[in-house]
């Protein structure tokens, strides 16, 4: 008995010297104090983590001849909303929905009344036309609006025109016409037409 007794007594002697140890060196490890108990060691050791770090991206980096992405293709591409979506890019997408709300506003104005609304302001309220719709600010694209009793004219024009910021126009006949190199009119290529 006393044989196993004290092989057990040595072997927990040994498991337990070997975990306090341990402990001690995960503590020195892990413990900020302790190094900074140690300025050298601490500022060592920090060296070294700064000098791998600067040296990885280093390794990574292509060569300088590599030619430069123009920022456009940067961009992300535009995902069409819906089969046949005629949008070039979110922001076209955002005006010619506000376009297509004001038509159908229009459209239910007229059949209501008997006439088109001459202003922005009498469409409030008519199909989904809101108040906050009135502003001409729309995001990238400024919002023109001339009202007669028997035709309107809408345009949105963008803050800046290119080839994902073509201007829009739309008449009563129910077209919504685009052009990305100049103020679109009745006589720009048709995007979309809506019978209502």
């Amino acid at each position: 008995m006393t044989g196993r007794n004290t092989a057990a007594r040595m072997t927990n002697r040994m498991i337990h010297s070997t975990t306090q140890s341990m402990q001690r060196m995960i503590d020195r490890v892990t413990n900020p104090m302790n190094l900074m108990k140690r300025p050298t060691q601490f500022f060592t050791i920090l060296a070294v983590l700064l000098l791998a770090a600067c040296t990885v991206p280093a390794q990574d980096a292509s060569p300088a001849t590599a030619p430069a992405a123009s920022p456009a293709s940067q961009a992300p591409a535009y995902t069409p909303k819906y089969h046949g979506d005629p949008a070039r890019s979110d922001s076209e997408s955002n005006a010619l929905a506000y376009t297509r709300v004001v038509m159908r506003a229009q459209m239910l104005f007229n059949k209501h009344y008997g006439h088109y609304a001459t202003s922005l302001t009498q469409l409030i309220h008519t199909g989904t036309f809101t108040q906050r719709m009135v502003n001409p600010e729309r995001g990238d694209y400024t919002v023109g609006f001339k009202g007669k009793k028997d035709g309107f004219i809408l345009t949105l024009t963008p803050k800046n025109l290119d080839a994902q910021h073509r201007s829009f126009y739309a008449e009563e006949d129910g077209k919504i016409h685009a052009d990305e190199s100049n103020a679109a009119d009745g006589n720009s290529p048709v995007v979309e037409t809506h019978h209502w």
